[in-house]
């Protein structure tokens, strides 16, 4: 089955190379929604089900999984060309490398502005304050500061949107509000160039298909990974001039730590909790969504083990970034450094539209042709060996049983199955070697090799 099949109409940034895919099952059996397959010895992504966390591509042995990102040349299409800037991205580099010199690095490259994003999460906090001190928030209330937490709710776990902050994440509030400090000093607002350098792929899907916003404030998306390396490359073989700080205020001890683990939870009011990781995260909220009661005001949930620090573009050891931040953290708590400017929370500029639910639980759209199809999928688990072995290319015998009302698989699919039909006569050997090879490729089918 081709991946054009499973096409959602979303926009993802992750994205299989089947010249490179040898269909080893490491990235489906990490998929947090079982959004992966195997089909004809490759892995095959299910857009409908894909929330973009980088699961998959942190475990691939082979380097199959790519993330798409803009051409960095495109920055150049800008008069005044922004660079939006997390603090894990100065926090990766060695300590011996100042945040002058990646300023002044990003300058010499092309960039005009240096914009640390994390500038505005007093600005974000406000938000917070506003929309969680509603009485008519659902509690917990779950930040939307990260991407794939917010699609991961919107597919899995459909029946907590409604926790969800409708705030918007600190990138786009840092782009909308630089954006128009630019404009008041009379830049042409066609001639701003905002790009974001993203520590993960969730960030370039929710920049090119946003959620809750009809389009993003962005105008382009770097991968870190690749500004990192050339930046370290630059600074450590050439002679760049350092730059005082960014073309923002200095950052608060909090701006610096707001992307890390505990973040956002330790200044919230009430009962707070920080999940980090994607199997840590999903085990929690399928808890929460099983719990009649809950005591729990805020909940900070992060898909990436130390959150962005371990985001899966990041190249700097995910520790020693946090390590690095929290000392920069404490520096700037000791010294004069973090007085912001007096701000205001706008509501109409920095809310978030209503997050729908796109539930990948939904097996139609017909409510009788739903429970048509649940009834069918029952009965198949009661066939289904349910060991989850994954040798028909599905992660669980339940995804199988999926995609086989779904019209994706058959029956026969099942080795178990294969086995009991060709004993009764019900399917040949020659068919079942054309199944398997039709999942696995025809070079893996261990009984044609075997002829």
């Amino acid at each position: 089955m081709k991946q054009s099949e499973y096409h959602s109409g979303f926009h993802h940034a992750l994205k299989v190379v089947d010249e490179l895919c040898i269909g080893c099952t490491h990235c489906m059996t990490v998929c947090p929604t079982q959004a992966i397959r195997v089909r004809d010895g490759k892995a095959v992504i299910i857009e409908e089900r894909c929330v973009d966390c980088g699961n998959c591509c942190k475990a691939c042995p082979v380097s199959a999984i790519l993330i798409e990102q803009d051409d960095f040349e495109e920055i150049f299409n800008y008069t005044v060309r922004i660079a939006l800037v997390p603090s894990v991205f100065i926090g990766q580099f060695p300590s011996h490398i100042k945040t002058g010199d990646v300023i002044g690095g990003l300058k010499s490259l092309g960039f005009t502005h240096i914009v640390e994003i994390d500038s505005v999460v007093d600005l974000v906090q406000q938000g917070y304050d506003t929309f969680v001190g509603d009485p008519k928030c659902a509690k917990p209330a779950i930040s939307t500061f990260c991407p794939a937490i917010v699609r991961l709710i919107q597919v899995r776990f459909p029946s907590l949107v409604d926790h969800l902050i409708g705030v918007k994440p600190p990138s786009d509030v840092a782009a909308i509000y630089y954006r128009k400090q630019m404009s008041d000093k009379g830049y042409d607002p066609s001639e701003i160039g905002i790009f974001y350098i993203t520590p993960c792929a969730a960030k370039i899907a929710s920049i090119k298909s946003p959620v809750g916003e009809k389009e993003s404030p962005v105008d382009g998306v770097i991968n870190m990974e690749y500004m990192y390396n050339k930046l370290l490359h630059l600074i450590m073989n050439s002679e760049v001039a350092g730059e005082a700080g960014p073309d923002t205020e200095s950052l608060s001890s909090k701006g610096i730590l707001w992307s890390l683990t505990r973040g956002e939870s330790e200044h919230q009011q009430g009962r707070c909790l920080a999940v980090d990781g994607m199997c840590n995260v999903t085990e929690f909220l399928e808890r929460l969504e099983e719990s009649e009661e809950c005591n729990i005001d805020f909940l900070e949930l992060r898909a990436c083990d130390e959150s962005c620090a371990g985001g899966v573009l990041i190249s700097g050891n995910r520790f020693l970034t946090v390590e690095r931040l929290n000392r920069r953290a404490g520096a700037v708590s000791l010294g004069s450094a973090g007085q912001f400017a007096p701000r205001s929370f706008d509501e109409a500029l920095y809310s978030l539209d209503e997050i729908p639910a796109r539930s990948i639980l939904a097996l139609d759209i017909d409510r009788n042709v739903a429970i048509e199809k649940m009834n069918k999928l029952e009965e198949l688990l009661k066939v289904l060996p349910g060991i989850d072995c994954a040798a028909c290319g599905s992660p669980t015998c339940r995804s199988l049983a999926e995609d086989i009302v779904q019209g994706r698989a058959k029956p026969t699919w099942c080795i178990f199955l294969q086995e009991l039909y060709i004993r009764d006569k019900r399917l040949s050997l020659e068919e079942a070697d054309e199944i398997n090879g039709s999942i696995w490729g025809r070079e893996r089918d261990y009984r044609s090799q075997s002829k």
